[in-house]
């Protein structure tokens, strides 16, 4: 993904989720994907899917057991 596209992928979570920390960053090596952060906690990974000429971008996020337990 170039630069351009993970500045609109950011603006895109920002404005959706409606939280202006979301940060999107570029992946060490790897084209193909973006890293997503609030502050400096990784949150998950968008990959970028296009197949049959359609582009499109499936975000992934692990949640821990542990992280649900600290949920009140």
């Amino acid at each position: 993904m170039n630069h351009p596209e993970i500045i609109k992928l950011q603006k895109f979570l920002q404005q959706k989720f409606g939280n202006r920390g979301i940060d999107v960053r570029p992946r060490p090596k790897k084209d193909d994907s973006v890293e997503v952060y609030i502050g400096e906690e990784f949150l998950g990974l968008i990959y970028v899917d296009d197949e049959d000429g359609d582009r499109s971008y499936n975000f992934q996020m692990a949640i821990l057991d542990i992280d649900l337990d600290e949920v009140q």
